[in-house]
C-alpha cells in the first residue's frame, strides 16, 4: 500500500495576532475550509465481497486475507465487476456487502497534541458504513456506531491512544434493495431499472481524507440566514469542544478579492462558556453597504471565523457567502424583494465526473437558465460552490424512499437533515423539495399520517431554515389543511407534446383547475382555492426528443417546439418553469447537453425569459 505523500500536518495559526492567511483554494468536497493541510486517502485499497454477510461474526477487522483490490472512490457495482471479472458495472440484487482496507503512516504533526487530533472524514458512503481503526471500531462526532445515508459526509476523531506509526483502516459497506431507505431514482423492490428508473450507483462514491484539527474548534458547517433590509446576516456555527472554558468566537467579514486581510468590512467578537460537547450557536453581524448575491451580480463575502480559548489560541475555519432574500408572495417568487421569473431545468447528474458536471453546470447558464432543478440526488458538495461562483438558483430535493411507512419516513427525515445541515451556506440553494410525483409518499391522498409527517416537516422547515422556499410534493398531490396550502409554490408537472393541448392545459393551469391538468389532483386533503395566493410554477414540461412522449427528433424542430412552448409559459401569469431536462441519461434520451463534453445540442439562451418578455 502506498505511503501518503506528505507528512506536514498542521494547524491553521496558534495566536489571534498573527496575520490572517491568505486565500487558499478548497479541494475537498466541503463548503468550509479549514486552513490545514489534509491527506487525502483514496487511491487503492483491499476488497473484498462479503457474499454470506460473515464478515462481522468471522471479526475480520481484526484481519482478512483480501483477494482484490479496489480504486476509492468508486462504486460497490464497479468494484464487485471488476473482482468478478466482468466488464462495465456488475449488477446485485436484495443485499452486497463488502469490506474496504487499506493502512496509512502517522503524520508527524507541528503542533503539540494537547491541542490538536487527528481527524477522518469520508465525503460520501454507504448506505450502511462501519469503521474500524486497527481493528478497534470508531464513532461518528456524532455517536453512531453505524453511519446511514449515503450521500453526505461524516467524521471520526482518532483517538491518540488507539494511533501507530503504521495504521490499518477497515470499512464496512452494507446496501440492499430496501424501498424504506432513501434511493431517489436507484432502482429498488418497488421500482425497478429501465425508463426512469436507474442503475444503482453506491458505495465509496467520495474522497475519504486525513487531517489534524483542534480539540476545539468551530466544525466545517456554517448556516446563513440574510436579513436584506437591514443588511444582517445571522451565522448558525457548529462547535466541538473537548475542554470546557471561556471561549471567544471572533467573525470577521472581507471582501474575497481583496488580498488585505488586516481591515474587515465587519467584525465582532461573541464571548461564551462552553463545556464538552456539541453545540449550535447563532451570532449576527451587520455588513453595512453589503451587495446582495443573485444571479446577474453573484456578489459573495468571505467569513473568518475563529474561536479563541482563553490562553489566546485560534481555530479557524473559513467559507464564501452571499446575502439573499428568497419569498413566495402571491404569484410571484421574489428574490432580495423582486419579482423574479425562474428560467429553470431538470438536472439528473447520475454517474456524471465532477469534471463533466462541472461543465453541465456552465451549459446550463449558456442556456439562459437561472435556476437548475437537482432532481431527486445528492451531489458533489463542490457544485453549490460552483453555483454560487457562476449566479444558478438551485432547487434541491431529498433523495426519496421508495415506500411509504413509518420507517421509511423516519429515513427521509434523517436524510433531509443530514443534507440540510451541510447545504445552508450556499446563497444558490433557495428551494428543497420533501418529495416528488408521490415517490415514498404513494398513500398521500389517502393516508392522514403521511399528510401529517409531510406538514410537520414543512413547518420544521419554515422556522429552522428560514433562507428557504419547501414544497411539499412536487408535480400533484401538493397538501391542503384547512384551506391553506402546505408547499411555498403550486407545482404541477405537464407533458404533451401536442402545442394546442398545452395552452389548453396552461389555460386550466392558471385559472385554478386543481384536477385535469397534471397526472393526478394537484392538491390533496381539504379543498384549496388557488386565487394566486402562492406563485405557480410548472416544474416539469417538455421531454421533447424521449420518444414515449412523442417529442420531435431532430434538432430543430425540438428547438422551434422549446421556443413555442415557452413561450406560451410567458403569456400567462406563471412564476416559472424548469424543462426536462439537461442530459442524457441511461433510457431517457431528451438532453439538451451533451453529457461528456457539455456542447449545447440547441441554441444558446433558448431557456432564456430575457428574449420573452415583451410577449408577458
Amino acid at each position: 500500500m502506498d505511503d501518503l505523500n506528505s507528512s506536514n500536518y498542521s494547524l491553521s495559526f496558534s495566536h489571534p495576532e498573527q496575520a490572517l492567511t491568505t486565500e487558499v483554494a478548497n479541494p475537498l468536497p466541503r463548503a468550509v475550509l479549514r486552513m490545514n493541510n489534509h491527506e487525502l486517502l483514496d487511491g487503492q485499497w483491499h476488497f473484498a465481497h462479503d457474499d454470506a454477510d460473515v464478515g462481522l461474526a468471522e471479526n475480520w477487522a481484526q484481519g482478512h486475507a483480501y483477494e482484490h483490490t479496489a480504486q476509492w472512490p468508486g462504486s460497490v457495482e464497479e468494484h464487485l465487476a471488476h473482482a468478478r471479472g466482468h466488464q462495465g458495472v456488475s449488477k446485485w440484487h436484495d443485499q452486497v456487502v463488502v469490506w474496504y482496507e487499506r493502512e496509512f503512516n502517522l503524520p508527524e504533526v507541528a503542533e503539540p497534541q494537547s491541542q490538536s487530533m487527528l481527524q477522518l472524514t469520508f465525503g460520501a458512503c454507504g448506505y450502511e458504513t462501519r469503521v474500524w481503526l486497527n481493528g478497534k471500531p470508531l464513532k461518528t462526532i456524532e455517536g453512531e456506531e453505524i453511519h446511514y445515508g449515503e450521500y453526505t459526509s461524516f467524521t471520526y476523531e482518532l483517538s491518540e491512544d488507539n494511533l501507530q506509526a503504521v495504521n490499518r483502516l477497515t470499512v464496512r459497506i452494507a446496501d440492499n434493495m430496501d424501498a424504506e431507505t432513501p434511493r431517489g431514482k436507484q432502482e429498488s423492490h418497488v421500482y425497478k431499472r429501465g425508463g426512469i428508473w436507474y442503475q444503482t450507483y453506491t458505495g465509496a462514491v467520495r474522497s475519504v481524507w486525513l487531517e489534524v484539527v483542534e480539540r476545539n474548534r468551530l466544525r466545517s458547517r456554517v448556516g446563513v440566514v440574510s436579513i436584506v433590509e437591514d443588511q444582517l446576516v445571522r451565522f448558525n456555527m457548529t462547535l466541538r469542544i473537548h475542554d470546557a472554558g471561556d471561549y471567544t468566537i471572533r467573525l470577521q467579514i472581507f471582501d474575497p478579492h481583496t488580498t488585505n486581510r488586516t481591515s474587515p468590512l465587519a467584525s465582532s467578537d461573541f464571548p461564551l462558556h462552553l463545556e464538552p460537547g456539541q453545540w449550535q450557536q447563532r451570532l449576527v453581524l451587520e455588513v453595512p453597504g453589503a451587495e446582495l448575491w443573485s444571479p446577474e451580480a453573484p456578489h459573495r463575502y468571505r467569513l473568518v471565523a475563529q474561536l479563541i480559548d482563553s490562553q489566546g489560541y485560534a481555530a479557524q475555519i473559513e467559507t464564501l457567502f452571499g446575502l439573499r432574500k428568497i419569498e413566495a408572495r402571491g404569484r410571484y417568487v421574489y428574490l432580495n424583494n423582486e419579482a423574479t421569473y425562474l428560467d429553470g431545468i431538470l438536472y439528473q447528474p447520475g454517474q456524471a465526473t465532477f469534471e463533466e458536471m462541472q461543465r453541465h453546470m456552465h451549459a446550463m447558464k449558456e442556456l439562459g437558465c437561472n435556476l437548475v432543478r437537482v432532481h431527486i440526488a445528492g451531489i458533489d458538495p463542490r457544485i453549490y460552490n460552483l453555483a454560487d461562483e457562476l449566479g444558478l438558483l438551485l432547487w434541491v430535493e431529498v433523495p426519496s424512499p421508495h415506500s411509504s411507512t413509518p420507517r421509511s419516513r423516519e429515513n427521509h427525515r434523517a436524510e433531509l437533515l443530514r443534507l440540510v445541515t451541510l447545504s445552508e451556506t450556499h446563497p444558490s440553494i433557495i428551494i428543497w423539495s420533501l418529495y416528488n410525483e408521490d415517490w415514498g409518499a404513494q398513500d398521500i391522498a389517502t393516508n392522514p399520517e403521511t399528510r401529517q409527517y409531510i406538514m410537520d416537516t414543512y413547518h420544521f422547515m419554515q422556522i429552522a431554515y428560514p433562507q428557504f422556499l419547501v414544497v411539499d410534493n412536487d408535480g400533484w398531490h401538493h397538501i391542503s389543511y384547512t384551506g391553506r396550502l402546505k408547499s411555498d409554490l403550486l407545482t404541477a408537472h405537464l407533458y404533451t407534446p401536442d402545442l394546442t393541448r398545452w395552452k389548453e392545459l396552461l389555460d386550466r393551469l392558471v385559472g385554478g383547475e386543481m384536477t385535469g391538468t397534471a397526472a393526478f389532483p394537484l392538491v390533496v386533503g381539504d379543498p384549496f382555492f388557488y386565487r394566486r395566493q402562492v406563485p405557480l410554477i410548472v416544474s416539469e414540461w417538455g421531454g421533447f426528443g424521449f420518444p414515449d412522449y412523442g417529442g420531435p427528433q431532430d434538432a430543430e424542430s425540438r428547438t422551434n417546439s422549446i421556443l413555442a412552448f415557452k413561450q406560451e409559459l410567458r403569456r400567462r401569469p406563471i412564476a416559472g418553469d424548469v424543462y426536462t431536462q439537461a442530459t442524457n441519461i441511461e433510457d431517457e434520451r431528451n438532453g439538451l447537453i451533451d453529457p461528456q463534453t457539455g456542447e449545447l445540442s440547441v441554441p444558446k439562451g433558448l431557456l432564456a425569459s430575457r428574449q420573452m418578455q415583451h410577449l408577458a
